[in-house]
């Protein structure tokens, strides 16, 4: 082997430099910064969490369905259904007469079927049949006959005893009777 060969080998490594530092910046100021920099970051994080949650939200929002009826005498009725996936629960407005309407709920998950008349200060429930839903006129029919049959009782015999447990209720209905008496129809 050559000499010369061998002195190449054990050359000295190279030398490394420091690398340039940035100018002097005080600690107080690194210190905002980072500081600056952590609430930017918690801020992003926040902001992306409320709009994970509104876009959640929305595929949980209730679905407003507007639809013309057409009666059995030709006459068509506009009627108005939203509707809570979530809770199962449809709500109709349904039109009494020139000055008057009701809200009638039909709630799946308790199988019940709930009529507010805003002339009325109460509210009727009844049981839902499974098998057989019944349709919105019988329905509101119905409702209605219980209602003109309690305004009759309460003239001749008193008070009818309101619902005592509302717990059996959907949130729907609660929300809709929470200032009025609930009765069985």
């Amino acid at each position: 082997m050559d000499i010369s060969s061998k002195e190449a080998l054990v050359e000295a490594p190279p030398r490394y430099t420091a690398s340039p530092r940035l100018p002097c910046i005080p600690h107080q100021v690194k210190c905002l910064l980072i500081v600056v920099v952590v609430l930017v970051l918690l801020v992003v994080v926040v902001v992306g969490f409320l709009l994970l949650g509104l876009h959640i939200t929305e595929k949980h929002t209730e679905t407003v369905l507007r639809m013309t009826i057409q009666g059995r005498d030709g006459e068509e009725s506009p009627q108005q259904l939203s509707m809570s996936r979530k809770e199962r629960a449809g709500t109709f407005y349904v039109k009494e007469g020139i000055n008057s309407s009701a809200m009638v709920v039909y709630d799946y998950n308790k199988l019940i079927i709930s009529y507010r008349s805003w002339l009325a200060q109460a509210c009727y429930i009844t049981r839902m049949d499974k098998d057989n839903i019944q349709g919105l006129d019988a329905i509101t029919k119905a409702f209605q006959y219980h209602q003109l049959k309690q305004g009759k009782e309460k003239e001749s015999k008193g008070f009818p005893v309101p619902l005592a447990d509302r717990s059996i209720l959907g949130t729907t209905v609660n929300i809709l009777c929470s200032n009025v008496p609930i009765y069985w129809a």
